[in-house]
């Protein structure tokens, strides 16, 4: 096995910012290729985050200490046993070798990843959000001109331009769904209570993702959680299945990233660990390419809401995979039949 990284700059077609974040205009993501002494090539990508304390650097020394003699295609959970005893963090560095495990798996197995994990996929039926980043009511208002045909709206706040933002928004689209995620953005209990029952006035909002840090109190939260008048979901707090325990006394619903749980395999834990505690589900991402991106799309099937849209928020993607027409997901049109179901443009 040969592994092969590479950095790709992705440019976003609008500045973007969250409640934690000043904003960018260019997110950096890592590529890893894995190749098979038969030839059988996988491809899987990191898009390392500051809040997780990773960043391009750390996805590239990681990849350093990998051994690619110790990985297969063969058998994905023991190379991702073997990635642990290098690191029991980094996990978006494990997140692209997983993705690229699978892709190879699957390509061996002549199988699609979703039939590989037993999920399959419905094309258009899967119905992912646009996300909105925080900005200047004007140029909010103008974002959300651009996203006209997209069914459901993701709508970054946490900041004092909220209430004007939401109304520029309304402005445009009066009645669409809107999905709001506060990025750990309100800091007390009373605070998010607040700022949720004010939102909660507007009937096309679907839930609140991540109001108050993670680092807060499990009291705290199920004090929000018993008053909210909207479901709220966690972000930040939920990473692997064995967080569920936690995640379900404190939320309504978990927003499950691969970037988070090291990959699809353990995306797949997570979701179903979240599933079998009653909660309702979603995949979202970062800003990424269609490796990332499509990687999400093949855990579809064991989510009630998709929010995987990064690749649709830049403008030099350079691959292609699953289809995104104004929110429905389909990969009927992808080149590849096998594995992830991605190409080079």
């Amino acid at each position: 096995m040969k592994l092969n990284v590479k950095r790709l700059d992705l440019t976003l077609a609008h500045k973007w910012t969250i409640a934690r974040t000043k904003g960018t205009n260019v997110s950096p993501v890592i590529v890893v290729e894995l190749i098979g002494a038969d030839g059988t090539v996988g491809v899987g990508e990191a898009a390392p985050i500051a809040r997780y304390k990773e960043s391009i650097d750390t996805v590239e020394e990681f990849c350093k200490k990998v051994d690619p003699r110790a990985l297969s295609f063969g058998d994905v959970g023991g190379s991702m046993t073997y990635l642990d005893t290098i690191s029991d963090r980094d996990m978006s560095a494990k997140c692209a070798i997983n993705i690229a495990l699978l892709d190879g798996a699957g390509k061996k197995a002549k199988k699609p990843i979703y039939d590989l994990l037993g999920l399959g996929f419905r094309d258009n039926h899967h119905v992912s959000s646009f996300t909105i980043g925080i900005d200047k009511p004007d140029v909010f208002r103008k974002k959300v001109q651009e996203a006209n045909g997209f069914p459901i709206l993701k709508v970054k706040v946490g900041v004092p331009d909220d209430k004007d933002n939401l109304a520029a928004l309304r402005e445009v689209a009066p009645e669409i769904t809107i999905r709001v995620d506060a990025n750990e953005g309100w800091k007390t209990k009373e605070d998010a209570l607040a700022n949720i029952e004010r939102l909660a006035a507007d009937k096309h909002i679907q839930y609140v993702e991540q109001p108050m840090p993670a680092s807060t109190s499990v009291k705290d939260w199920t004090w929000l959680k018993q008053r909210s008048p909207l479901p709220i979901f966690g972000d930040e707090s939920y990473h692997l299945a064995k967080d569920i325990t936690k995640a379900a006394e404190c939320f309504h619903g978990v927003n499950v990233k691969l970037v988070k749980t090291a990959g699809i395999s353990g995306g797949f834990e997570a979701l179903q660990a979240a599933r079998k505690a009653g909660l309702k589900t979603m995949v979202g991402c970062m800003i990424e390419t269609s490796i990332l991106i499509s990687a999400a799309a093949h855990l579809a099937e064991l989510c009630d809401y998709l929010d995987v849209d990064g690749n649709i928020l830049c403008t030099n993607d350079p691959y292609l995979g699953v289809a995104n027409s104004n929110g429905l997901l389909s990969f009927a049109g992808a080149l590849e039949k096998f594995g992830l179901r991605v190409t080079q443009r």
